[in-house]
């Protein structure tokens, strides 16, 4: 039986149906959350593979980001979206009130439109073996920046489940699941897992700044956001490593 931290994790991040007969211990469950990540960007991975022989690779690239929208119930879409709504706040207090309200407004909706334009444009653009390998990547990275920012920002001054993570999270459990990112990055792209990191880390780090400064720490919702840009930005450099470079297993 997989370990109840993974498990715990696929609850957490995914629809997919899991019944445990105790709670997860929280700190327990984020180291596998890029792990999770992999497992979902195979999943979208192979549609695009398998899809894109049958229908033009736009399309392919359409349903694939979308299949991966509908096993996350649009998880990290919603932080995105909630964290860019609350940016219309002039306050801290304010903006915090606006991220918990679930109602999306125009910035919420243009935030998440752009996140999954991008996300298909990169991939359409993507041979067969880099759009695997960049997705398993992306999903894996876009999931230990989340962490990493949960194990080293500090929460807002708020309840909710992404401040609980970041309080009880300590710096060992989040180096875990971010180096484990990284492994499994390099493990589907091979030595460009080197500027996707770099990427990856860039996004999240401007995020929690702004995070940081807007809204005095991080929470769920801002975690989600820096999913989303980190994932975004690892595929736009997968897309410009595949126009001068084969991915290693595909030689």
């Amino acid at each position: 039986m997989p370990p109840l931290g993974v498990l715990g994790a696929l609850q957490f991040l995914t629809r997919i149906p899991i019944r445990l007969r105790a709670a997860p211990d929280l700190a327990a469950s984020v180291p596998w959350f890029p792990v999770v990540g992999a497992a979902i960007g195979a999943v979208v991975g192979g549609v695009m593979v398998g899809l894109g022989q049958l229908v033009p690779t736009t399309v392919a690239a359409s349903v694939a980001v979308m299949v991966g929208v509908m096993i996350t119930g649009a998880f990290h879409e919603d932080g995105l979206a909630d964290t860019a709504d609350a940016m219309g706040g002039w306050t801290p207090e304010r903006r915090r009130e606006i991220l918990k309200d679930s109602r999306h407004g125009s910035y919420g909706v243009a935030a998440m439109v752009g996140s999954i334009l991008v996300r298909v444009l990169c991939v359409a653009s993507l041979g067969p073996a880099a759009a695997f390998g960049g997705l398993v990547a992306a999903h894996a990275l876009g999931r230990g920046a989340a962490v990493a920012v949960m194990g080293v920002a500090p929460p807002v001054p708020t309840e909710g489940l992404g401040a609980d993570y970041a309080r009880v999270l300590s710096t060992r459990r989040a180096a875990i699941g971010a180096g484990a990112a990284i492994a499994l990055g390099a493990v589907a792209v091979g030595w460009w897992v080197l500027p996707l990191t770099l990427a990856a880390g860039v996004g999240a780090l401007v995020v929690a700044l702004i995070a940081n400064r807007a809204f005095g720490g991080v929470s769920g919702d801002i975690l989600g956001a820096v999913e989303q840009v980190a994932e975004c930005l690892v595929l736009v450099v997968v897309s410009g490593l595949a126009l001068r470079h084969s991915i290693w297993w595909a030689r």
